[in-house]
């Protein structure tokens, strides 16, 4: 089913090779069949020509968490925080800031 949406992405891509949108959701599909390379060609495209896309830096930062690349996705979540900012996105602002907090160690649990 995964490769059928990611086939139609593809050609959605050709139709309209800058919209943000079908780059990211062909990341998210290439990230969840684990292709990785893929996945992070997709992510770094919308950081690149796109750095406003604020989804980008949450998922982009919990692929490099998952390779192990912590001070990676600590940089991806304080960037997508400035620009959850600037756009004044507070929802997305709070979850990137949570990435942020739990990658860093910075997660305070209550006793």
């Amino acid at each position: 089913m995964s490769s059928t949406r990611i086939s139609k992405l593809l050609a959605f891509l050709e139709s309209e090779p800058n919209d943000p949108f079908i780059l990211y959701a062909l990341a998210t599909e290439y990230n969840n069949t684990n292709d990785k390379e893929k996945a992070y060609s997709f992510y770094l495209q919308l950081t690149d020509k796109h750095p406003d896309y604020v989804g980008t830096y949450y998922h982009l930062g919990k692929l490099y968490e998952k390779d192990g690349e912590k001070d990676k996705a600590i940089g991806i979540y304080q960037k997508g925080m400035e620009v959850a900012r600037s756009k004044r996105d507070m929802h997305a602002f709070s979850e990137l800031q949570g990435a942020f907090n739990s990658a860093s160690g910075l997660d305070y649990e209550d006793d």
